[in-house]
């Protein structure tokens, strides 16, 4: 079974960008989205998978990941995903001897910026870098699968 270890944090300041390489342009969309899975395609710069998740609300979830052919993602998100399709440029770096990753979304969930860490175990111990702001491990609202249905530009709260 595949397992990804992931907590998510709220960026604060632009000072990550010092350190990021160029950025990865995705487009993924969703063809489940249920309360026990998401299946979304998703194409990452040049090359495109098939993603099955599971769907719980903890740091540590199911995860599989197949490629398939970049041609038959982009029909799969042109036709058959749940609109709007998540936008957004995928930023990597490492803080304290740690990767990170930063997702500053696009189109409807523009404005919106999280940097997520992936770990070998949940008590795995790393530092928060100062550009990190509150953690939302545990807010469904920053899942993609939910950025679909209530996007960032729907939120009433969205400056905390």
């Amino acid at each position: 079974m595949g397992t990804e270890i992931e907590r998510k944090f709220r960026v604060r300041y632009d000072t990550w960008r010092e350190q990021a390489d160029a950025g990865t342009r995705f487009r993924q969309g969703y063809l489940v989205g249920s309360a026990k899975v998401s299946v979304r395609v998703r194409i990452e710069g040049q090359k495109a998978n098939l993603n099955i998740k599971s769907a719980t609300l903890r740091v540590t979830r199911s995860e599989y990941e197949y490629a398939i052919p970049r041609g038959e993602a982009e029909e799969m998100l042109d036709q058959l995903c749940e609109k709007p399709l998540i936008e957004k440029t995928r930023y990597r770096l490492t803080f304290a001897g740690v990767l990170w990753e930063v997702d500053v979304f696009a189109g409807d969930n523009e404005g919106l910026v999280v940097a997520e860490v992936e770990l070998p175990s949940e008590d795995a111990t790393f530092e928060v870098p100062p550009w990190a702001g509150e953690e939302v491990s545990h807010d469904k609202r920053y899942y993609n699968v939910c950025l679909v249905k209530h996007p960032y530009k729907d939120w009433t709260d969205r400056d905390q």
